[in-house]
């Protein structure tokens, strides 16, 4: 698959702050992949460098097969960007924010007109921008950076200030472009609403790419448990003891509950005790490490590394 992306040993240091050590990465088409770390861990420093903000220390980084930081970065046309606070010029109306950009970036009016209906702001079009919510100036910020159907598409902190329904909206249009085959970078904090929609994770921590891959690759390598929960029959509470042995990390969460911690080489034996004929469980749910748990686990390990 064609990388869209290429992040070869980038370093950034302001001063003798070292912002972003060695770090390398490939995206391809067609592929979501979620940027994440704790403030300061060089996420928006590697979202610039992609753009052409600011110029690499050492390393070197290829958007569209050319160099951002090059004085003629014709690809630029190709991006979309959402900075993490978004800043419009208050006395200008949503119509007449778009329009700017849109000349900006050489793409028919007509066209990005369009996309504030896309984002739900259609009835807000000819209202100030100083009149705006936060959610609101959220939305246009995405609607600029949808300008031009971008073959990539960086998004820092893209769902803040967004309610639920336009979350999931913002998801769908996600979903559109990848399908489009674009490649979209998400850095946010909200993990958990990232777990399910995005195909890979890059974890940064200290300015340091400490894990990269799916959520399946990267459970491998962690190793976690998986928490097995049960609902048990009221005779088999009373033989919970015998029928878990040797099984020793377990609890019973509420009235009829039981949650079982299952270490990777437990789980299938678990699983058929409580599939077969005479198990007192009426149902189970396999729950398995969440991408805020194996966020936790790799900076630890990275830290008790250094």
């Amino acid at each position: 698959m064609t990388a869209t992306v290429e992040v070869r040993n980038l370093v950034k240091r302001f001063g003798a702050l070292e912002a972003v050590r060695d770090v390398s990465f490939q995206l391809p088409e067609g592929e979501t992949v979620a940027l994440v770390g704790h403030n300061g861990a060089g996420k928006t420093t590697v979202m610039k460098l992609m753009l052409g903000l600011i110029r690499p220390t050492e390393g070197c980084v290829r958007v569209l097969g050319e160099d951002p930081a090059a004085g003629e970065f014709a690809a630029r046309r190709r991006l979309g960007y959402l900075p993490e606070s978004v800043s419009f010029n208050t006395g200008l109306t949503g119509r007449e924010t778009i329009a700017f950009y849109a000349r900006l970036k050489r793409e028919p009016i007509r066209n990005a007109l369009s996309l504030l209906d896309r984002v739900g702001l259609t009835h807000a079009a000819d209202r100030r921008v100083g009149t705006y919510s936060k959610g609101m100036r959220q939305r246009l910020g995405l609607a600029q950076a949808l300008l031009g159907s971008p073959r990539v598409l960086l998004l820092d902190e893209p769902t803040t200030g967004l309610d639920p329904a336009l979350r999931q909206s913002f998801y769908e249009i996600v979903q559109e472009l990848r399908s489009g085959g674009a490649t979209v970078l998400l850095s946010s904090h909200a993990l958990t609403e990232l777990e399910e929609r995005v195909g890979r994770v890059i974890i940064m921590n200290h300015g340091v790419k400490v894990a990269d891959g799916t959520m399946d690759e990267l459970r491998l390598i962690a190793r976690l448990p998986t928490r097995i929960r049960m609902k048990v029959t009221e005779s088999g509470l009373s033989r919970l003891h015998d029928w878990l042995e040797p099984v020793s990390d377990w609890r019973r969460i509420n009235g009829h509950i039981v949650e079982v911690d299952a270490a990777p080489q437990e789980k299938i034996e678990i699983l058929r005790r409580a599939t077969s004929a005479n198990a007192p469980v009426e149902d189970l749910d396999v729950i398995p490490p969440t991408l805020d748990e194996l966020y936790a686990h790799f900076l630890r390990s990275q830290e008790r590394a250094s």
